[in-house]
């Protein structure tokens, strides 16, 4: 079993209380499902960010399993890991789809506890999935240590072949703030180049930005595999839906971190 890391830290440790704040992140949306194939999602603190996530699951879909894929912020475990635990939320438990998880086995995706132990990327986003549709679905929980191009397209790739072959409904969600602790102004200006290049589908250009701009976004790679994959899948189109930053709640616009809500059809 894994257990929350994060619970009562970046959200409510108590299901009473962490309902109520899900509750408070879709106030003003309404819950109109889209034919969404892939998503980028933030993962701070739902204070912070809780309200931009809740665009993207205010249009997801009910699917058999969602796919997340998240970065490696502890260096744990594998260069890529893939848990199959059973994953313990305030709200409940979910359990890993593991036909869908065995299909990795040889390939560079490893099966691996350890890397998701302490992570808190693919954690923060279950909670949301569970508040939309209770547990009537599975996960496929993979964190990237690793994040260059090439490995997040061969991820990616390997992510569509399963799901197609498996005949099942499958979404794919890539956890990942953007520009972190730049002044907001600068923050807007770095972080609208490389959603520019995620709405094109342009995957070289995500890497040239993020290096010319020496962009701190945090789950680049994850945006790539989940980029990579939806398009594979049939997807052409990519709509940003919010983007916000932290100075928006603590008034601080001098170090701020940056947050999009971004959906695939």
């Amino acid at each position: 079993m894994r257990q929350p890391a994060v619970a009562g830290h970046f959200y409510p440790l108590h299901s009473e209380y962490l309902e109520k704040e899900l509750k408070r992140c879709f106030e003003g949306l309404e819950i109109r499902e889209r034919e969404v194939l892939g998503a980028v999602c933030p993962h701070a603190g739902y204070m912070y960010s809780g309200k931009v996530a809740a665009h993207v699951y205010a249009t997801l879909p009910e699917a058999d399993t969602y796919v997340l894929l998240g970065p490696n912020h502890t260096g744990y475990g594998s260069p890529v890991s893939l848990s199959k635990e059973t994953w313990k939320t305030p709200l409940g438990n979910l359990d890993v789809d593991l036909e869908l998880a065995d299909g990795f086995l040889g390939s560079i995706v490893d099966a691996d506890e350890l890397g998701h132990r302490y992570e808190h990327s693919i954690e923060v986003q279950l909670p949301f999935l569970q508040y939309r549709f209770n547990q009537n679905f599975k996960i496929l929980p993979i964190c990237m240590g690793m994040q260059d191009e090439e490995t997040a397209v061969e991820i990616g790739n390997l992510v569509a072949d399963l799901i197609s072959e498996s005949g099942k409904r499958v979404l794919i969600i890539a956890s990942s703030d953007f520009t972190h602790y730049e002044t907001a102004e600068r923050a807007k200006e770095i972080d609208s180049e490389v959603i520019d290049a995620v709405l094109n589908f342009d995957i070289p250009s995500i890497y040239d930005r993020l290096n010319r701009r020496n962009a701190t976004v945090c789950g680049y790679g994850p945006i790539a595999a989940m980029l990579s994959a939806s398009q594979k899948l049939g997807g052409s189109r990519a709509t940003l839906l919010k983007y916000a930053n932290s100075g928006d709640l603590s008034g601080d616009m001098d170090a701020v971190v940056g947050y999009a809500a971004i959906i695939v059809e």
